[in-house]
């Protein structure tokens, strides 16, 4: 089956290479978003870590800003602000802010882990902050009410509105990659986007979000994304290549820039992928069947697509050779 419907998507950890600064990784998120935009790709998130020096993408309110400003059609989101760290209202103003100056362009994907170490994430709280991963279904409640503009009855965000007020709503996921998130999602009839990437055996947890689903104001009927890991090139050899570099990084426990590589690359590494991380390598036609293989194992109706590698240039024509494989 050469064509199918479902949607492209990417998601970006603004990767800092090797030799490159933060700076410019972060401006090439914002490249790399132009590029994509091109290509027809349909939203593009931007993720969340602390204390990483390989990620640099800390603060992806004001990145979401940075990036909608410079591309024309694509969506644009987090992917996603880690709840735990954070006051309901004050994500919810902030995406307020998106929106009024983005309409109808914003996504806001909601985590729940930390993104970070524990003594990172210890810093992140202010004193008394009570907005932990522990009240996530109170916290997920109280912003969709927010964004909607709706009053707050009870508690301490009793009467209390997200401001400026917004004709419309930023499209609000739930990020998962375990049964309690999933479920949550399900609860609250929101979008689910599974993160196959951290979990490859999320596909019986969909299914049960699906037949848990209860439809809500935002959305009448289930939605499912999946995160996948994904290195496209143009020979099995450069594909082996992109993949060492993010296996030394891995062994280096994530933390420090993305190594280069000086091989020239062993194709035969692409069948020692480890199934407890999986990944989708190699060349156009093998990563586009791939694909479509977690999409229909997932019954999924979009794939983030998510590409960690040294070289900047041979990132973006991975995704350049997904976008064309698809078009077919």
């Amino acid at each position: 089956m050469r064509k199918y419907s479902v949607r492209l998507s990417v998601l970006d950890q603004t990767p800092v290479p090797e030799g490159v600064s933060p700076a410019q990784a972060l401006r090439n998120s914002v490249d790399l978003a132009s590029f994509v935009d091109e290509l027809g790709y349909h939203r593009y998130w931007v993720a969340e870590h602390h204390g990483m020096h390989g990620l640099a993408g800390s603060s992806p309110e004001v990145l979401i800003g940075h990036i909608a400003e410079n591309t024309n059609q694509i969506r644009v989101g987090s992917g996603g602000v880690m709840l735990s760290h954070y006051s309901p209202l004050k994500v919810a103003e902030n995406f307020q802010v998106l929106q009024a100056l983005h309409p109808n362009r914003i996504d806001m994907g909601l985590g729940r882990a930390p993104g970070s170490d524990s003594r990172t994430a210890f810093a992140l709280q202010s004193f008394g902050n009570a907005s932990g991963s522990d009240r996530y279904l109170e916290s997920v409640l109280e912003i969709r009410t927010l964004l909607r503009n709706e009053a707050i009855e009870t508690g301490p965000l009793a009467g209390v509105q997200a401001l400026p007020c917004t004709e419309t709503m930023p499209e609000l996921w739930l990020l998962a990659s375990s049964e309690g998130s999933a479920s949550i999602a399900a609860h609250c009839g929101l979008p689910l986007s599974w993160a196959h990437f951290i979990n490859g055996n999320g596909a019986e947890t969909c299914n049960l979000y699906r037949k848990h689903f209860q439809p809500s104001f935002e959305n009448s009927l289930p939605l499912v994304s999946v995160g996948v890991n994904v290195l496209c090139a143009n020979s099995e050899e450069e594909a082996a290549c992109m993949l060492e570099s993010v296996e030394l990084w891995r062994k280096d426990g994530l933390r420090g820039p993305i190594p280069k590589t000086v091989n020239q690359g062993n194709k035969d590494s692409l069948t020692l992928l480890s199934p407890s991380r999986p990944m989708v390598v190699g060349t156009p036609e093998i990563v586009y069947e791939q694909l479509l293989s977690v999409a229909n194992t997932y019954q999924a109706e979009e794939l983030l697509i998510v590409t960690i590698c040294h070289d900047h240039e041979q990132r973006k024509n991975s995704y350049r050779l997904i976008a064309e494989q698809f078009k077919q």
